[in-house]
């Protein structure tokens, strides 16, 4: 840059310095807010990236298609021989199979238990899936049975400052064993959906009954193509393979592909795709608070666009003078492009300070651990420099240079450029409030859907309920179950207890059974069925709409001590009588389903939502075993009274004086529930963040456009009051001008926000109602802030006297 631009910048800068630091902290704000909710987007679109031939690893999916039912959709499990079935009908297939994962086993050390992220999976796993090794080869390292590798921070964890290869640990998954620790791989990164730290190799029996039931998910199955052409011919072989292989799947005069379907995705875009009939909820979120950045961005560049153009025409006499000595057209054109990229850098470089600075409580904020890769950001803030700078200053630079000098410096005001500049102003001031208002207008959707899933009725009393999910836990041996939860229920604390193989937090078996209707063709609606134990009801406080409660005075209510295909009683929820083809909750009392299994309804409860609020309620019957501990994979649930802390503390205690070799895991339903609210109260967050921030630069640009258009208009206003316009009317005149732009921004606003956010509550069962309140609320916050914004230049000009006004240049 020419040394007569820099000093010619300094100067501009420095005679206008409030006008220059609102101009360059609006953009500089808006780069920070980018540049963060850039970071957050790039985090969520990483998974898995990190990992070697990740473009060559691919999730087989079950792709379930039911009548009625409530796991249709696409599940990134299988059966546990799939691989094996798949590689005998072709030959060279590379795969691997992963059982387990987070919180899926134990490290047992001196006696005492510790949960960890371990998985079982196949000798070929670190060589299809190339975890990065710090110590151990890929190809041997799972060879044996007994071998074992862990990540860098168990090695720390249980060997400290030893080398961990060679070592002993006992690893606990359906049992506990010994192993040999044969190699060590790096933790992996935050943005993946492995959650690995322990791989054991999966034994060679199968080690569940379900393990190779054509229907049933046991593990995650990974394949892997050298072209992404091989995944789509492989792909296309899968239903034949399906129909051939899963003969146990089909019904009469079907095809098990008619049933169930096998579908390939790629690794990295397992993180985005939703499970089930469950939305997709993650990517909406992360395209959401994409755009909310890009907007950001975009409201600060037109913003500055818009201040620097207006102001150029002040500097309409300097370009004449310099014309007069001799600065040709071309020479001009550079200055100015050379001064608004220079502007553009300094803003570019605050706005890396801002991000930097405000990271942190962005971090805390949004439960993340974001930070900024200075190798990419610096040259795209270079670029950006140059494209805003560009941007900003090639209309004034063209417009100024063409001015004739002689007209310039015989005018008696410097030229605006007319009513055209003031209708490009205007027109960017209504962008830039739409897209403003429409950020308030999804603000304040967002806290109120947020607030309703949290207040919202689940069907129970969330409130004094523990899980105690370790109870499902294998190694917790069978017979020692009822005398835990007898124990568990002497405390002085504890009011109730009960088993159930589905718990709150979704914890527990998500099982559906098919269930034949009298007088209909067919294998029936598709429902949910939760074996529970005695007390389950009233532990949870639920709700009875019609009928009764099991009891022990019916030997139908018990399924462990019934005949199944003499019939047993069901309690149903209030979803599942439309499945069933019942009018009411009355009328399906005494109503017997299910054909050669028969189920009699004796109750209609209430639904009883424990999964997430994003989840469709499925419909559901319950069934009951007297003798609670005999289901299979049971978690407790425990009413409390008082302090849930010291609840869970003494129920902690008792577990770990009689199970100690099992590692306590129990949370309040809050706690539980909380995790399912995690990511929307984030983007909530963060888009309020954005929003607020979107706000004030259009407040930042609207007060430098009310000041820029004050000081122009003086003498304007010193003519009015001469004739008999009054104080009031110059205020009203001048608000009003800047209230125009403001109130045509809502016709950009509203459609805009009403697409986005009818879009993501859509991702909600129950969701609030998108009401007018939501946006006229937005638009008169708009309006009011607009007013306060410009009413201070406004008041101080129609209090200026005439005779000061009517010198003034």
């Amino acid at each position: 840059m020419h040394r007569f631009a820099l000093l010619s910048l300094y100067r501009s800068l420095v005679r206008h310095r409030l006008h220059a630091a609102l101009n360059i902290g609006g953009l500089a704000v808006g780069i920070a807010v980018f540049l963060i909710l850039g970071l957050y987007v790039r985090f969520e679109t990483g998974y898995e990236t990190w990992l070697p031939d990740h473009d060559k690893t691919y999730v087989v999916q079950t792709v379930w298609s039911l009548p009625d039912s409530p796991v249709n959709g696409a599940y990134p499990y299988t059966m546990g021989e799939l691989l094996n079935q798949m590689q005998q009908d072709f030959p060279g297939l590379v795969g691997t199979r992963v059982n387990g994962g987070e919180r899926g086993g134990t490290v047992i050390v001196d006696g005492r238990a510790t949960t960890e992220n371990v998985a079982q999976v196949d000798a070929a796993f670190l060589s299809v899936l190339r975890l990065p090794l710090v110590a151990g080869n890929a190809a041997t390292a799972l060879a044996e049975p007994g071998s074992v590798a862990i990540d860098e921070t168990t090695a720390r964890k249980y060997f400290g400052d030893r080398d961990p290869i060679g070592q002993k640990l006992v690893v606990a998954v359906y049992r506990a064993d010994p192993y040999r620790v044969t190699a060590v791989f790096r933790d992996l990164p935050a943005n993946s959906d492995l959650k690995l730290s322990v791989l054991v190799p999966l034994p060679r029996l199968s080690p569940s009954e379900n393990w190779s039931h054509w229907g049933s998910t046991s593990v995650m199955t990974y394949l892997r193509f050298d072209t992404p052409a091989a995944a789509r011919a492989f792909g296309d072989r899968l239903t034949a393979f399906v129909d051939r292989r899963g003969t146990e799947l089909a019904v009469p005069g079907g095809r098990p592909s008619d049933m169930q379907q096998l579908a390939l995705l790629p690794i990295a875009d397992l993180h985005f795709a939703p499970q089930g009939q469950n939305s997709d909820s993650t990517r909406l979120t992360v395209v959401t608070l994409g755009l909310v950045g890009v907007f950001t961005l975009l409201i600060a560049v037109v913003n500055y666009v818009n201040l620097a153009t207006a102001r150029a025409g002040l500097r309409a006499r300097e370009v004449a003078m310099r014309k007069v000595l001799g600065a040709d057209r071309a020479t001009l054109v550079r200055q100015f492009l050379g001064e608004a990229v220079l502007t553009v850098a300094i803003a570019a470089l605050g706005g890396l300070i801002l991000a930097e600075l405000g990271l942190p409580l962005v971090n805390a904020a949004g439960g993340l651990s974001l930070t900024i890769p200075y190798a990419v950001v610096v040259p795209a803030l270079a670029l950006l420099a140059v494209v805003v700078g560009v941007l900003a200053g090639v209309y004034p630079a063209i417009l100024l240079s063409r001015f004739p000098a002689a007209a310039v410096l015989a005018s008696a005001r410097s030229p605006g450029g007319g009513r055209a500049g003031t209708r490009v102003r205007e027109a960017l001031v209504i962008g830039q409030f739409g897209l403003a208002i429409a950020f308030l207008i999804g603000t304040a959707v967002l806290l109120a859907q947020t607030r309703h899933v949290r207040a919202s009725d689940l069907g129970f009393q969330r409130d004094g309920l523990l899980v105690v999910r370790s109870m499902a836990d294998s190694l917790v041996p069978r017979d020692r179950k009822a005398a835990l939860v007898s124990a568990i229920a002497a405390l002085p604390q504890v009011r109730s207890v009960t088993m159930s193989n589905a718990a709150i937090g979704g914890s527990g078996e998500n099982n559906s059974d098919n269930v034949p209707l009298p007088g209909v063709p067919g294998t029936g609606p598709s429902l949910n069925w939760v074996a529970i134990g005695p007390h389950f009801f009233a532990t949870h406080g639920a709700r009875l709409v019609a009928g009764r409660w099991f009891d022990d005075a019916h030997g139908a209510d018990n399924a462990d001590e019934r005949d199944l295909a003499k019939g047993i009683n069901i309690v149903v929820n209030r979803r599942a009588l439309s499945s069933l083809r019942i009018a009411s909750p009355q009328a399906a009392i005494g109503h017997t389903v299910g054909g050669e299994r028969p189920r009699t309804i004796i109750g209609v409860i209430d639904d009883l939502r424990f999964a997430s609020p994003r989840s469709p309620n499925t419909p559901t019957y319950y069934v009951n075993y007297r003798r609670g501990e005999a289901i299979r994979t049971s978690v407790a649930t425990i009413r409390f009274t008082g302090d849930p802390r010291r609840a869970n503390a003494a129920v902690r205690a008792l577990w770990q004086r009689m199970v100690p070799q099992v590692p306590y895991d129990g949370e309040t339903a809050d706690d539980r529930l909380a995790d399912f609210y995690k990511a929307d109260d984030r983007a909530t967050r963060l888009f309020a963040i954005g929003a607020g921030l979107a706000v004030l630069i259009g407040c930042v640009g609207l007060w430098g456009l009310a000041s820029f258009n004050t000081q122009r208009r003086t003498r304007e206003i010193g003519i009015r009051k001469t004739l008999g316009a009054s104080s009031g009317d110059i205020v009203r005149l001048l608000v009003g001008q800047f209230l125009r732009p403001v109130l045509l921004a809502n016709l950009v606003a509203w459609p805009l926000a009403y697409v986005a956010m009818r879009t993501w509550l859509a991702g909600f069962e129950d969701a609030v109602p998108l009401s007018p309140l939501f946006f006229v609320g937005a638009s008169v916050v708009a309006v009011a802030v607009a007013v306060l914004t410009v009413l201070g230049q406004s008041l101080r000009a129609s209090r200026a006297a005439p005779a000061w006004a009517l010198r003034h240049d």
